[in-house]
């Protein structure tokens, strides 16, 4: 027995001895040691953006993993990152096949998982073009702008008597329910959430499925690591893809074919109505695939992490206060032409963005080809990760990264462009989010709202809880944000009128 533990020894050393020599050949990025067969999954604890975070401060910002039988490329500096998403762009712009895309992507076939070339371009072009254009997002600002001021109207109970008196309120259901009424208008022209809504049970199944699919999307799958596994049994997340895949299926096309069926004489089409429209000039290019994707959880998490930093820090709530009462006119609420006039509050949620971003690692990338990064050789079929929150929360980029500080954006102004990949929430280049446009417009909207109308403290003397949670592919706050709200004494005719 003594002599096969020996033997295993010397089959280990020779092994990483091997891996080493191998990989200083092919001049390949740093790793730390790995395992025969997982890797280097062993080093990984929840939540993997921390950890890799943890292991790039020990061997560098450009790493070489194993994740079972998978390559991944780390990357958590600005300048390798813009190299992936400039220089290599087009190498990285394919998805890796994942379980998640071939079920929730419908076999790599939507924009999120299908890899580059002509059906992901066409995709993209239906999406800049038909679906968040200027004028498309215009076309939707009275949506956006009734669901902010019926969320504004809820927070304060539908009256105004007892406009002296704080109320306790809950905000993550609160901004969840709002973002699904605003994507659920603009999409199918249902409202799921209100004092008035009666489809109770339907609005529970579209915020369960929403819910779902964020927190199955991840890759944590073993099955994505291990092909292998998936033939001996360990079956169980791809069986709840699969389930979720259906009711996601069934969901949407319910609302397709409710439309199909509808009268088109409406004066505000919707987005199913657009593009059901364009199916009937190109029926092989806007199929139903294409409309079976939207997303709130995202922007829902980022306007909570806003307002929980800004409890946390009232002086700056102050300050953006005194901005909106400058900017926008006595008698009126703040809209969306609003927000050009108020570079603060867009510094409060860039900070917002930096500290917390909603997809702490980016969605992964795929090299096509062979490449390079950072001087370092990367093989056709790595899987790249790029560490976000790593990037955002660097002290050798940020000066006191830790610390809530907008003002730091109101140095950069005119260099952003040249700034702009220290700041990655929404990724870049050719995979870079569409929606960013739409997710600016709401959050700003939705954070000016609250910040004009109400008075805002924390439920008693301690700070906010700003832990993380450690679920999906977002980054949610451990603990549901709780505060108390007033309308502003300035403000309680106007929101009377809701």
């Amino acid at each position: 027995m003594e002599v096969l533990y020996y033997y295993y020894l010397l089959f280990l050393a020779l092994f990483i001895l091997s891996k080493l020599l191998l990989q200083k050949k092919r001049n390949l990025p740093p790793s730390p040691p790995s395992l025969p067969f997982i890797g280097h999954l062993h080093l990984f604890k929840k939540p993997l953006h921390r950890t890799l975070a943890n292991i790039s401060n020990q061997y560098g910002p450009i790493l070489f993993l194993k994740f079972g039988s998978r390559p991944v490329l780390v990357v958590s500096s600005p300048s390798a990152a813009e190299e992936c998403f400039t220089k290599n762009d087009i190498i990285f712009a394919n998805r890796p096949q994942l379980l998640a895309g071939k079920h929730l992507g419908s076999n790599y076939t939507s924009l999120v998982w299908a890899s580059y070339g002509h059906h992901w371009r066409n995709l993209r072009r239906i999406v800049s073009l038909e679906i968040f254009s200027t004028n498309r997002l215009q076309m939707f600002s009275s949506i956006r702008t009734d669901e902010v001021r019926s969320l504004i109207r809820g927070l304060v109970g539908g009256s105004t008597s007892t406009a002296g008196q704080f109320k306790k309120v809950e905000m993550k259901s609160r901004f969840f329910e709002m973002m699904l009424n605003v994507m659920m208008r603009m999409i199918g022209g249902r409202r799921y959430y209100s004092q008035n809504v009666v489809e109770l049970e339907e609005a529970k199944r579209f915020g369960e499925i929403v819910k779902e699919t964020f927190a199955v999307s991840g890759a944590t799958n073993i099955g994505d690591f291990f092909p292998v596994m998936r033939w001996v049994g360990f079956k169980g997340m791809e069986r709840r893809l699969v389930r979720l895949k259906l009711k996601r299926d069934e969901f949407m096309q319910d609302l397709i074919d409710e439309h199909r069926s509808s009268c088109s004489g409406k004066s505000q089409k919707t987005m199913i109505d657009v593009l059901l429209s364009l199916q009937e000039t190109e029926p092989h290019h806007y199929t139903d695939e294409v409309l079976l994707s939207a997303g709130t959880d995202t922007l829902a998490v980022t306007m909570e992490w806003a307002m929980s930093l800004l409890l946390n820090h009232p002086e700056v709530l102050k300050k953006a206060q005194a901005e909106i009462d400058v900017h926008v006119e006595q008698g009126r609420l703040v809209d969306e032409s609003d927000l050009v006039k108020l570079p603060y509050l867009h510094c409060i949620i860039n900070e917002t963005l930096r500290m917390y971003p909603a997809g702490p690692l980016l969605e992964p990338h795929e090299s096509s080809e062979d490449c390079t990064v950072g001087g370092f050789n990367v093989p056709r079929g790595t899987m790249l990760l790029v560490n976000s929150w790593a990037i955002h929360n660097d002290p050798a980029i940020w000066a006191e990264p830790t610390k809530f500080i907008p003002e730091r954006f109101v140095a950069i102004g005119g260099e952003r462009d040249r700034e702009r990949l220290k700041l990655i929430a929404f990724g870049s280049g050719r995979r870079g989010c569409p929606g960013e446009g739409l997710a600016m417009r709401v959050v700003g909207l939705a954070l000016a709202s609250l910040i004009q109308s109400l008075e805002w403290e924390r439920v008693g003397d301690e700070m906010v809880d700003l832990s993380e949670g450690t679920t999906g592919l977002t980054l949610p706050k451990a603990q549901p944000l709780e505060a108390k709200c007033r309308p502003r004494p300035t403000m309680v005719n106007l929101i009377s009128q809701l």
